[in-house]
């Protein structure tokens, strides 16, 4: 039996959010299982409710979708955090996956982009707008303080493997299918790997790669 993905909507536009949740409540396997209409509201909620993912808003009355990043991140580890946002702004972009954010979907996307993005997100793939990846690739390796080249060298040859696929979007599957291993221990890879850069999310992860010449090292 397919397992329910649990989500929490934080959006300050109350008929945004009732949209959204009316569109996922119509899909097997999900349950909106609350709402917030600010991000202090948002990290509270998902502290109580510990859902499987969080789809936020960045700007917001209070403190915004790019603080409310971490603190979820922070209270909530094995949550993901999915930005659905208006702004196509490289630095917010950048931002928030360094906060931790799993993925970055523009308003404008269309609904079975959205839910399949949901169901990836929940299987813990990065997910982005299209257009939003080519601002990703074009700006990251400009991007301002980078992480300490050094870092890297902790890593297996196995795990930067597995790193090189992560800056290049692969799945789970993908990498497991390529590299000839089980899922399980990709995740495995993944999670050493995190642990190693001292980061919280996959997302994080290809961005380092990628600012530091390390998406082709396979």
């Amino acid at each position: 039996m397919e397992q329910t993905i649990r989500i929490l909507l934080v959006d300050d536009h109350t008929l945004f959010r009732s949209g959204i949740k009316a569109l996922l409540q119509r899909q097997a396997g999900f349950e909106v299982v609350g709402e917030a209409g600010d991000g202090l509201e948002g990290v509270k909620r998902a502290k109580s409710l510990k859902p499987d993912v969080v789809l936020l808003d960045l700007h917001m009355p209070g403190i915004s979708g790019r603080e409310a990043v971490q603190l979820i991140i922070e209270e909530v580890p094995d949550t993901c955090v999915v930005m659905l946002t208006v702004s196509e702004d490289a630095d917010d972009l950048l931002e928030t996956l360094r906060a931790g954010a799993q993925g970055y979907l523009l308003k404008n996307i269309d609904a079975d982009f959205l839910i399949n993005a949901v169901r990836r997100a929940a299987e813990g793939e990065a997910v982005m707008s299209a257009q939003m990846t080519a601002k990703l690739m074009q700006n990251v390796r400009s991007a301002a303080t980078p992480q300490p080249v050094a870092d890297h060298e902790k890593l297996s040859p196995r795990e930067r493997e597995t790193l090189a696929f992560l800056a290049r979007g692969a799945s789970n599957k993908e990498i497991a299918r390529t590299l000839d291993l089980a899922e399980s221990t990709v995740k495995i890879h993944i999670q050493g790997i995190l642990k190693k850069l001292g980061m919280t999310s996959r997302v994080q992860a290809a961005v380092y790669a990628v600012e530091h010449g390390l998406a082709s090292k396979t």
